[in-house]
């Protein structure tokens, strides 16, 4: 069953080579796995929910437990 929660997850590739980072700019790495897209430059993992990547600073998580830089408590 785990296969068809990762299908839930996919990304079309031509939506990966456009989206970036709304803090850095930067492109980001797809992390099939935790269903994930990486902001190594801004130190946030964006969620990706139904196929469809919530772009949203508020929704991500900070990478290695680091606080986000301009939220109250880190988000915590």
């Amino acid at each position: 069953m785990s296969d068809t929660e990762k299908a839930g997850t996919a990304v079309d590739p031509k939506l990966l080579e456009i989206l970036v980072c709304p803090v850095s700019k930067r492109q980001l790495a797809y992390d099939r796995e935790a269903g994930e897209l990486i902001s190594e430059t801004a130190g946030l993992a964006f969620p990706i929910r139904d196929g469809v990547p919530i772009m949203l600073v508020e929704e991500a998580r900070p990478l290695d437990g680091q606080p986000r830089d301009g939220q109250p408590g880190g988000g915590r």
